[in-house]
């Protein structure tokens, strides 16, 4: 038997076998056989059926792609809206803090104007001394505050308001607002980029005006502006300090992903 029959021979039983066999089920995209697909699928190359299979895994991934695509999106539009809650809740304990601050000055100016002018001498005895109150019930002194503080608050004329707080620490540099004036006028230097004086005026705040609410807000201010100074030592400093002093204050909580992004 030569070679040629033997071909032929081989080739002619691999054909009846290929007829002889049903056709396999070919899915469509929808998930559904089809006998005219599946018909048409078999009469394909090996080749072309390899080809329909990179074509699908590329769809594949591709789907795939996109969809982890679409999740990263979501995770950011997450992290956004998270950071913005956040930024909202420390703007709303400011306007708090700034509404307790207004209602004790407000409770103090009531306090004095009910107090008779020339109060009759009383004789008491004697008893343990207490820390006075350091409030004066001057009028041109409240008028003062309240004229600069009004314009930070209500007019928004920041840079007129600068001079104001500076003349008034000038001249009431005992006052009981003294801390909240300083705070206030190294707020609208910090916000100019007048780094140093701010920074002037902060210190003021934390180290002559330790029993101030606005300590702890001084303190993250001077952090802040050693940061933006490139002095990220003494940011660090300031930093531990706040968070040893006032733990629990809403400066405190601004401060520590601060202090862990230098560290």
């Amino acid at each position: 038997m030569n070679l040629n029959k033997i071909v032929l021979g081989v080739s002619l039983a691999v054909s009846a076998n290929a007829l002889a066999a049903p056709p396999a089920p070919v899915i469509d995209a929808s998930g559904q056989s089809s006998t005219s697909s599946s018909s048409s699928y078999s009469s394909l190359s090996v080749e072309q059926r390899l080809q329909n299979l990179e074509r699908q895994l590329s769809v594949r991934n591709k789907t795939q792609v996109m969809m982890q695509q679409q999740l990263n999106e979501l995770q950011n539009e997450v992290n956004e809206l998270r950071g913005v809650t956040e930024l909202h809740s420390h703007k709303l304990n400011q306007i708090l803090e700034r509404q307790r601050d207004l209602y004790q000055e407000l409770d103090k100016r009531v306090s004095a104007a009910m107090q008779p002018a020339t109060p009759p001498a009383v004789i008491t005895a004697p008893e343990a001394s207490a820390p006075a109150i350091n409030y004066s019930s001057d009028l041109t002194e409240n008028e003062a505050y309240d004229r600069a503080v009004n314009m930070v608050l209500k007019d928004k004329r920041y840079d007129e308001a600068i001079p104001e707080f500076e003349a008034f620490n000038n001249k009431y540099p005992n006052s009981t607002y003294a801390p909240n004036a300083h705070y206030w006028l190294g707020q609208l230097l910090f916000n100019k980029g007048e780094l140093e004086r701010a920074k002037t005026e902060f210190s003021i705040v934390v180290n002559q005006h330790e029993g101030s609410s606005k300590r702890s807000d001084a303190l993250l201010k001077l952090g802040m502006v050693a940061q933006k100074q490139n002095d990220n030592a003494r940011a660090v400093v300031l930093y531990q300090q706040l968070l040893s002093e006032y733990p629990n204050s809403s400066a405190a909580q601004l401060a520590k992903p601060r202090l862990e992004s230098l560290q």
